[in-house]
């Protein structure tokens, strides 16, 4: 009888913890946390990349500003923008104190080691300013040996340090200190961004600089996502072709660069 007992209540014993890994499992599956989204996402940007992202009025506007507005409003989720420097947006995306960044992140192999990247929403290149009287730098082989202003962590500082023989690249962390080095002669030249480098020309340095040379090293920017958030990735580029399709998108590029997008 004891042992008829014993077998009894090892069955139901047996039962239960069976019934315990089963509820755990569904309980799992159920949550689907892996698939969500959140409500809100907080975005980095750097506000001194012209006409891209920047202040005016004590509003912060642009072409990306408006372009990841528009996505978030597609993909259904808010954001809060997180002004930040440059060379502080991949660290911050890779400590979690960002989910997306934009602010003309070209897509490298190298950064795509560190974050995720959307797919690709703007072609662009680099282009050289030079002061308005300098006759002797005309291309890129004139800036051998030259001392040549660009911003601190970007593909141009990196374009610099690989491709010209000699060159000295001078970073800075803001593109207004990178205009004012070749204006006030502590260096030759500029080599960045050629929206960038096209805008302040057609703007404040009118009168001060001008544009030599082709454009270099055509590069794509993307929307940068901390490594691991699949779903959010997704969402970003299932709105990004959405609004693609439905027209907003070019609005948006002619209205910052007066022309239409060249896939158009």
């Amino acid at each position: 009888m004891r042992k008829s007992n014993w077998k009894f209540l090892s069955l139901i014993l047996f039962s239960a913890s069976l019934m315990l890994v089963l509820a755990a499992c569904g309980g799992g599956g159920e949550s689907g946390s892996d698939g969500e989204l959140e409500d809100k996402y907080t975005v980095a940007t750097d506000t001194g990349f012209v006409p891209f992202e920047f202040k005016e009025d004590g509003e912060y506007t642009g072409f990306d500003i408006e372009l990841i507005n528009a996505i978030a409003d597609e993909a259904g989720f808010e954001i809060e923008l997180a002004p930040t420097n440059f060379d502080g947006i991949i660290p911050g995306l890779q400590t979690g104190k960002f989910d997306i960044a934009i602010a003309g992140i070209g897509i490298t192999e190298e950064r795509a080691k560190k974050i995720d990247y959307s797919d690709p929403y703007y072609e662009s290149g680099l282009r050289i300013g030079v002061p308005k009287d300098n006759t002797s730098i005309k291309n890129l082989e004139d800036l051998e040996g030259k001392t040549i202003a660009t911003r601190l962590g970007s593909t141009s500082a990196a374009f610099i340090k690989e491709n010209i023989k000699d060159a000295t690249a001078n970073e800075y962390q803001q593109m207004s200190q990178v205009y004012l080095a070749v204006e006030n002669g502590s260096a030759d030249a500029v080599l960045y961004d050629a929206p960038n480098v096209a805008y302040y020309i057609k703007t404040e340095g009118s009168d001060k600089l001008k544009m030599v040379g082709e454009l270099y090293k055509a590069e794509q920017y993307g929307i940068a996502i901390s490594k691991g958030h699949e779903d959010l990735v997704k969402a970003i580029n299932d709105a990004l072709a959405t609004l693609k399709e439905n027209g907003t998108y070019d609005e948006i590029y002619k209205k910052w660069f007066g022309e239409a997008p060249k896939e158009s």
